[in-house]
């Protein structure tokens, strides 16, 4: 059984995939934080631009 142990707790067989949904879970932390940074911008940037669209007046040439 003591053997059984020691060859549990030497085997490294799962700890790639440990490894992996870290990785995985800050890349998705990261894409999180730069939406939320980003979205008040350009939120920001569309109503500007719905604002300009709806004041413009063409000129009606003939």
């Amino acid at each position: 059984m003591l053997n059984y142990i020691k060859t549990f707790a030497a085997d490294e067989d799962g700890a790639v995939t440990v490894d992996w949904v870290v990785l995985t879970a800050a890349i998705v932390g990261l894409g999180i934080a730069v939406l939320t940074s980003v979205s008040n911008g350009a939120e920001t940037m569309a109503a500007n631009i719905e604002t300009e669209l709806n004041t413009a007046v063409p000129d009606i040439v003939f």
